[in-house]
C-alpha cells in the first residue's frame, strides 16, 4: 500500500468519529433544547392561568428574545473564562519550559511513562517530541488541551443564541395557531414532538444512541413543562 493510500485510508478512518463535532453541537443542542423548552414552559405557564390568547403570545415572545440574548450572552462568558484559564497554563507552561526544561522533559517522560511505555521508551520518546515541538507537546499531554477540545468564545454564544431562536420559534408559532381551549396540552404535546426530532437529529449527528437521547430529552422536558404549568394552576389568576 503507497502512502497515499495509507493516509486516504486514515483519513477516512478518522472521519467516522465524531469528537470533533463536539463543541459546536453540545452548544447547538443546549440552545435550542433551551429554546423550545423555555418558550414552551412560559407558554403552557401562562396559558394554563389565561382565557386570552395575548397574553400567552407576549410571554412567550419576550422569553425567546430574553433567553436568547441571556444564552449567547452566557455561553460567551463561560467559553471565555474556559479559554482565559487555557491561555493562562499555555503561559505558564512557557515559562517553566524556559525555566526548568530538564524537569519539564522528565515530567513528560513520567507521562508517557504512565500511559504504558517503558521507562526507556517514554524517556525517547518525550526527547524526539520535546525537539520537535516542547510546548506543544507539553501542552498536549501535560494540560490536556488540543485543538478539538479548545473552544471559541463567539463560535459558542452564535450558535447557543441561534439554536435558542430556532428552537423558542417553534413553540412561539404553536401559540399563534393552535386552539386557545386546552392550549397547555395541545403546547405540551408539540414541545415534546420538538424534542424528540432534536433528540434523534442531535444523537445521529454526534453518532450516539438515540433512543437514550430521546428518552433523556423527553423525560426532563416534561417534568420541566409540567411543572411551570403547575405553577399557572395554583395562581389560577385569569388574565
Amino acid at each position: 500500500m503507497s502512502s497515499e493510500e495509507t493516509n486516504k485510508h486514515l483519513d477516512d478512518y478518522l472521519d467516522n468519529h465524531y469528537i470533533h463535532r463536539s463543541n459546536w453541537l453540545r452548544a447547538a443542542v443546549l440552545g435550542a433544547n433551551d429554546g423550545i423548552l423555555s418558550t414552551a414552559s412560559i407558554a403552557i405557564g401562562v396559558s394554563a392561568a389565561s382565557s386570552t390568547r395575548e397574553p400567552i403570545i407576549l410571554a412567550t415572545l419576550a422569553g425567546l428574545v430574553a433567553g436568547a440574548l441571556s444564552m449567547a450572552a452566557g455561553e460567551y462568558v463561560s467559553v471565555s473564562s474556559q479559554t482565559d484559564v487555557e491561555k493562562a497554563d499555555i503561559q505558564r507552561e512557557k515559562e517553566e519550559l524556559l525555566e526548568m526544561p530538564e524537569l519539564e522533559l522528565k515530567r513528560l517522560a513520567q507521562i508517557y511513562e504512565q500511559r504504558g511505555l517503558k521507562k526507556e521508551t517514554a524517556m525517547q520518546v518525550a526527547i524526539e517530541m520535546t525537539e520537535h515541538d516542547a510546548l506543544g507537546a507539553h501542552v498536549r499531554d501535560e494540560l490536556g488541551i488540543n485543538e478539538i477540545s479548545q473552544a471559541n468564545p463567539i463560535q459558542a454564544a452564535l450558535a447557543s443564541g441561534a439554536a435558542f431562536t430556532v428552537g423558542g420559534v417553534l413553540p412561539l408559532i404553536a401559540a399563534l395557531f393552535l386552539p386557545l381551549k386546552n392550549m397547555e396540552y395541545y403546547l405540551y404535546a408539540t414541545a415534546i414532538l420538538f424534542l424528540v426530532l432534536l433528540g434523534s437529529m442531535a444523537a445521529k449527528t454526534g453518532g450516539s444512541n438515540v433512543v437514550k437521547a430521546v428518552l433523556r430529552i423527553t423525560f426532563w422536558g416534561t417534568i420541566a413543562m409540567g411543572l411551570t404549568a403547575l405553577v399557572g394552576y395554583l395562581f389560577g389568576v385569569s388574565v
